[in-house]
């Protein structure tokens, strides 16, 4: 299964970005979006799909930790 994960813009080198999750840094092809440093994307499978705003990502990624914290959760 691939998820899309917020991750933030921090180096843009023709349509390849470097995106910053947190502790990592991946790259990822931003052709399909009108990206800028320091903006926010939603990265899926190595492509960004959609900027977002910095509110958004931080609430999507403060969700994803609730649940990949929480012991009751149960994946299908």
């Amino acid at each position: 299964m691939c998820l899309a994960i917020p991750g933030k813009i921090v180096k843009i080198e023709g349509d390849v970005g470097d995106i910053d999750f947190g502790d990592v840094i991946r790259k990822a092809n931003v052709a399909m979006v009108e990206a800028k440093v320091g903006q926010w994307a939603v990265i899926h499978a190595g492509f960004a799909i959609e900027i977002m705003d910095e509110e958004e990502a931080l609430e999507t990624l403060k969700l994803w930790n609730e649940v990949l914290d929480s012991d009751k959760t149960t994946f299908c």
